[in-house]
């Protein structure tokens, strides 16, 4: 069966983005190359994304825009993932949305996702946004947790743990940068 993966950057109080979906403080270091290496080796574990809503827009706006427009980013490599990978959106109220590789499931998220899960293939990657990754954790549906702490608080904002959550520390790998990435898995 594939898993499903999380993989979210968040502050060292506990954020995923600030009170408005603001994500400023992720840039806030120096870019790391082992820390990109990680996250493109982990993105060529899976085949398929899924990807709540409201960030769909941005998410796909963004890597298109890299992988088409900015030859020299360097992210440059994980955008052609982003944009090649097959890309699930979960939308109560929207049908269709434009982008590459993209679908959109209207249906129940947990009969969607284990339905997904039972298919054949790579593991299956979520980034986000915060309800989204908070209605899966809820839901009791990730296997691996990745979690990249950024050396900074901001006082407030969207979280995606809403309840008690018991989880198993794997590994901790720390980036010259200041960032730590931590995995987890259920107990």
């Amino acid at each position: 069966m594939r898993k499903l993966k999380v993989q979210v950057q968040m502050t060292l109080d506990g954020f995923v983005a600030g009170p408005n979906g603001e994500l400023d403080w992720m840039w806030l270091s120096q870019p790391d190359e082992a820390g990109m290496r990680f996250v493109i080796d982990l993105a060529d574990t899976c085949d398929t994304i899924l990807l709540g809503r409201k960030m769909t827009r941005e998410f796909i706006d963004h890597w298109e825009n890299t992988l088409d427009n900015l030859p020299d980013s360097k992210e440059q490599s994980l955008a052609y993932r982003m944009v090649n990978m097959r890309k699930i959106v979960f939308s109560h109220t929207q049908k269709e949305i434009k982008g590459r590789n993209l679908e959109v499931e209207n249906g129940d998220l947990a009969t969607a996702v284990k339905a997904l899960k039972e298919q054949p293939g790579k593991d299956i990657m979520v980034y986000g946004g915060a309800t989204f990754v908070s209605s899966l954790i809820s839901l009791n549906l990730i296997d691996e947790y990745y979690i990249i702490r950024n050396p900074v608080a901001i006082g407030e904002g969207m979280r995606i743990f809403k309840e008690r959550k018991m989880l198993a520390l794997e590994s901790v790998v720390t980036y010259a940068n200041g960032k730590m990435l931590t995995k987890y898995l259920p107990v």
